[in-house]
This record gives structure tokens, C-alpha cells and sequence, in this order.
């Protein structure tokens, strides 16, 4: 079930069953030079809309713009501040929260999103642990599509040290699969590896300011060999990204981990 395709009745109706939403995040940011700039919102959209299927979920809209700053240096990318980003999630979870609703899952594709995502998350439960006001108190996770073990299993297998950080063969592959007609054309070199000290040190995206990091990763592929990913591939993994992340959506309801 879609929020954009339902009516406000429908939505009424939901929440007598459930107080449980899934929220896609993604970016607007550059993929390489074969890569859509639209990449990371396809596949946390595409994922979630899967996974929802299974497990009779709302689906809410994607956040479709994040914190992307050292991307800027490539025509197309749109970045927000990180600040600008925690207020949008606490004011989107705050206006679904006024209607009832109580379990947020966020079911994210970008990993400039965690950061200010679990940032937000701690202003809203300080919002409520310092308010005198009673109410049914929200819940919030996070979840990366490639967090799961069976995804990171196809990963592997498949791209192994290839897959990189940015403009990753796996989420080339779901978008190809996704927009095939849109998809482009991939027969680029592999980009120099990563060493294990620079992933330690860059996760979730925790990149330098835009000059720096075009100067260092010119094509804007940050160690991935974005050729190997097929869209044969992206098929199998939003199956195993759905499959889990319905799995953890009914533990977070039951209040659980997975």
C-alpha cells in the first residue's frame, strides 16, 4: 500500500490494524559515469514497495534528497545539509506520528543518510523523554538494504573487493533491472581498488568536501567496478533485500531485533 495512492479513509482504515510505516531513503547524487544520478532512491524505493507486498505494509514517500556534499563537484547532484535532512525526518515522522502511527521503519539506500537519520532519531525520543505529555512513544530503525546477510552473501560472490563504496555493481544492478530502458551502456575499466584503512575510515559516506573528492575519485566511482553489475543481478537482489527486511519490519513491530 502506497500513501501517495491512498485516500485519507484508507489510511484511517490502515492504522486500525497497524501503527507501522516504512519510509525509502535514498539521494540525488552522481553514479558514475554510467550510473543514474536517481540510482540510490530507485533501489531503497524499489526495495521497499517489494518487501511491503510481503508483509502488507505502508509504504510513505522516498526521500528522494540527502546529504551528498562531496558529490557537488559532478553536474546533477543535489545535496542537503545534514542539519536540513534531520529536521525533514523528524518533521515527516512527526506529522505521521500526529495521526497515530508509532513504528517508523526506514528502509534506507544511501549511506550518507545513517548519520542524520539516527541523529534525528535521538532528538525525537529526547522530544519525548523531556515532554510531561503522555501518548504512545515512537519507535525508529534504520535499515540499510545491503545490512542483511543474505544480500551481502550475493554481493560478495558475485563483485567480491569490486564492489566498492560508490556506484557499487549491486545497486547498478537493481536500477538496470528496474529502468532498463534508461539503463546505459557499461564497459568502463575497474576503477583502483579500496584498501581495507580507507573503507574503515569512509563509511557511510563520511567523504571530504566536493573539490577533494572529485580530485581523488574523477569519474565519481569510488572503487567500484560498476561494469560487472548485471540486471539479471538486481533481480535477486531486491528478492533477498525484500525477503529480509519484511522479516526485520515484523520484528521491529513486534519489538524485537531480527
Amino acid at each position: 500500500m502506497r500513501l501517495h495512492h491512498a485516500t485519507w479513509p484508507e489510511v484511517e482504515a490502515y492504522l486500525q490494524r497497524s501503527k507501522g510505516v516504512v519510509i525509502p531513503t535514498g539521494s540525488t547524487e552522481q553514479h558514475g559515469p554510467t550510473g543514474l544520478i536517481g540510482t540510490d532512491s530507485i533501489t531503497a524505493e524499489t526495495i521497499a514497495h517489494a518487501m511491503a507486498e510481503r508483509c502488507g505494509a505502508l509504504v510513505g514517500p522516498t526521500l528522494t534528497l540527502s546529504q551528498a556534499q562531496f558529490n557537488l563537484g559532478f553536474p546533477g547532484t543535489i545535496s542537503l545539509r545534514p542539519t536540513t535532512l534531520i529536521q525533514v525526518i523528524i518533521d515527516y515522522v512527526q506529522s505521521l506520528a500526529c495521526h497515530g502511527f508509532e513504528h517508523f521503519y526506514f528502509l534506507n539506500g544511501h549511506g550518507g543518510n545513517i548519520s542524520p537519520a539516527h541523529c534525528a532519531f535521538q532528538e525525537l525520543y529526547a522530544d519525548q523523554s523531556l515532554s510531561r505529555q503522555g501518548g504512545a512513544a515512537i519507535q525508529c530503525r534504520l535499515r540499510s538494504w545491503w545490512d542483511f546477510a543474505e544480500v551481502n552473501e550475493i554481493r560478495q560472490r558475485l563483485y567480491g573487493a569490486a564492489e566498492g563504496m560508490h556506484a557499487t555493481p549491486s545497486e547498478l544492478a537493481i536500477a538496470r533491472h528496474v529502468l532498463p530502458a534508461v539503463s546505459r551502456a557499461d564497459d568502463l575499466p575497474a576503477p583502483p581498488l579500496l584498501s581495507a584503512d580507507f573503507i574503515k575510515r569512509h563509511g557511510g559516506d563520511n567523504h571530504e568536501h566536493a573539490a577533494a573528492h572529485r580530485a581523488q575519485f574523477p569519474d565519481g566511482r569510488v572503487g567500484s567496478h560498476s561494469g560487472l553489475g548485471l540486471a539479471e543481478h538486481g533481480a535477486a537482489l531486491v528478492n533477498a533485500a525484500a525477503e529480509a527486511a519484511a522479516r526485520d519490519y515484523a520484528a521491529f513491530l513486534a519489538g524485537r531485533e531480527s
